[in-house]
């Protein structure tokens, strides 16, 4: 007796691949080394670290308006068996 699975009712969205948390790393890298070695790597690192955080709320903006507002949902069927160690 063996039954169809039912077919998916919920989407799972898994984002692009993005330079944004690189950016934003080493935006704080160089804003630390600034404070110990001049302004310059400082401002440097302010302005690469704004940058990437700018580009991480734009990229997770548009990626949060391409979803669904709702799903229908339903349970899936799991056997109910305890964990058992063989």
């Amino acid at each position: 007796m063996s039954a169809e699975p039912p077919e998916p009712t919920e989407l799972i969205y898994l984002p692009r691949g993005s330079w944004a948390p690189l950016l934003v790393a080493a935006g704080i890298a160089l804003a630390v080394a600034g404070v110990f070695s001049g302004w310059v790597f400082a401002a440097i690192g302010g302005l690469i670290l704004l940058g990437g955080l700018r580009s991480w709320w734009k990229q997770s903006d548009d990626e949060i308006s391409h979803m669904r507002r709702e799903q229908r949902t339903s349970t899936a069927v799991i056997p109910a068996e305890p964990i058992r160690r063989r």
